[in-house]
């Protein structure tokens, strides 16, 4: 029985003889099937093929993880560290008995969660090598799980979960994208809020590979809800970041998002 992934987006299925006959997260208009059609892989062939996880610090007790080659979307995920215990965010679509281990000797994991579907990965197959913690799924997106697990667990709103590391609904780019606040001044974005290149400028959209926007008024209420308390650093789902002043970032680029989007800066094209 293989462990199926979709080639695209990397978010696991359930075991079978055969592939499932579509991504139904693929097919949503924020994301896409390639012209080439659906492809498929499984964790097996890709251990064959020489696949690893790669762990690197960013920053103290935050770490990045990533699948070498990229798997899917080729998200990375981030292991944040607490005496109280570690979340493991945005999980990537691969994971191994090395990868499983390597996480547990910094800790473990007590609590996986997402920021939105595109970042399922393998999810449920980490849960199972990290000893079963809970994976949180919005309740907004929950029908979007493509593998059932006892581990699974919805939530929605606001929740801490572990002491300084709270999980937070902003909605925008799915009902359910969310956010973490690390009371060290982190904010854990996924792409809900995503950093740009110049790690100066954030933005928003429903579907970054399709290039559709979102209306002012979803990201003056994504900004409102992500600033209305005080952080410094943000952190995406690619290796993109913000250093410094990451609230003033996301504020002024919401500005000039709505300024664009509602027609106010019309005079300058």
């Amino acid at each position: 029985m293989a462990e199926w992934l979709c080639a695209t987006c990397a978010v696991e299925f359930g075991a079978g003889e055969q592939p499932p006959a579509s991504c139904p997260i693929c097919e949503d208009e924020r994301q896409y099937v390639p012209p080439t059609g659906q492809e498929w892989t499984t964790l097996q062939r890709l251990q064959r093929d020489g696949e690893r996880v790669s762990i690197t610090e960013l920053e103290p007790d935050l770490y990045g993880l990533r699948s070498e080659p990229r798997v899917g979307i080729g998200q990375q995920g981030l292991l944040l560290r607490t005496p109280d215990g570690n979340l493991l965010w945005d999980p990537p679509g691969y994971v191994d008995e090395a990868a499983a281990a390597a996480v547990q000797d910094l800790g473990g994991v007590a609590v996986i969660a997402t920021s939105h579907p595109h970042m399922f990965g393998a999810q449920v197959t980490w849960s199972r090598m990290l000893g079963d913690p809970p994976v949180l799924v919005n309740a907004a997106d929950r029908h979007w799980v493509q593998r059932e697990d006892p581990a699974i667990q919805s939530w929605t709103g606001e929740v801490e979960v572990l002491p300084g590391v709270t999980l937070r609904t902003v909605g925008g780019h799915f009902p359910g994208s969310a956010v973490v606040h690390w009371d060290r001044g982190v904010v854990l974005s996924g792409d809900t809020v995503f950093p740009g290149p110049s790690q100066r400028w954030v933005t928003f959209q429903r579907s970054f590979p399709n290039d559709i926007p979102l209306s002012a008024a979803v990201v003056r209420r994504i900004a409102d809800a992500v600033c209305d308390r005080p952080f410094d650093r943000m952190y995406g789902n690619l290796g993109n970041v913000v250093p410094r002043d990451a609230r003033d970032a996301v504020l002024r680029s919401a500005d000039r998002y709505i300024g664009w989007v509602s027609g106010a800066f019309d005079h300058l094209t």
